[in-house]
């Protein structure tokens, strides 16, 4: 099988995606352009890496920082798309908060959210991107005319990719216990302490 979107390249993208200027619409639209310029392949591929990354920052530690941020508002749909929000950060954001949770207070746009109410947050402040996760799709149903297929097409062909791609994939999905947070191997005590003074 031919990979075209291994994963330097779809770090590539993301990386470009966290610096375009604009807003989160702005920049999904460049992302889209971009996988529209490509084979549909491709945003097959960049889904599955998405799905992978998304999975591999399921840790309960994680879960834990940003329930914290959330103000004890993080639900299991709102950590999918928090952790779709740390991908859209970049590489480097991306490895150095899954490695340690606490790192998530040197990101700008979490410190930026310090001393005000949830309420107070505009659309594109929450830590948090759902529409990430349709992007792909969007693009693929573009490419092969399949905008009335409910995305069935592309979601069979995303998980025969991840079949192919396994060996490469990195992601554990961790399972979730009653109120939301994920198992996991790291102690529930976990310290933010840099989090938690922010928060």
């Amino acid at each position: 099988m031919l990979v075209r979107m291994n994963e330097d390249a779809f770090w590539a993208l993301i990386d470009e995606l966290s610096r375009r200027p604009g807003d989160r619409d702005e920049r999904l639209e460049w992302l889209r352009t971009e996988l529209l310029r490509r084979p549909a392949a491709e945003s097959v591929e960049f889904q599955v890496r998405l799905e992978d990354a998304c999975e591999a920052a399921g840790s309960r530690a994680l879960w834990r920082a940003a329930d914290r941020i959330e103000s004890g508002g993080c639900t299991d749909d709102g950590f999918h798309y928090f952790t779709l929000w740390l991908v859209g950060q970049g590489r480097k954001v991306y490895e150095s908060v899954v490695a340690d949770p606490d790192a998530l207070a040197d990101v700008p746009e979490i410190r930026a959210l310090v001393g005000r109410l949830r309420g107070e947050w505009d659309d594109d402040e929450w830590p948090e991107w759902e529409e990430l996760d349709y992007v792909a799709q969007d693009a693929f149903d573009e490419l092969t005319g399949q905008e009335d297929d409910d995305g069935e097409e592309f979601l069979d062909a995303v998980e025969e990719a991840a079949e192919e791609l396994a060996d490469e994939l990195t992601g554990d999905a961790g399972e979730w216990e009653e109120g939301g947070a994920p198992r996991g191997s790291r102690p529930e005590g976990m310290a933010i302490p840099r989090l938690a003074a922010l928060f």
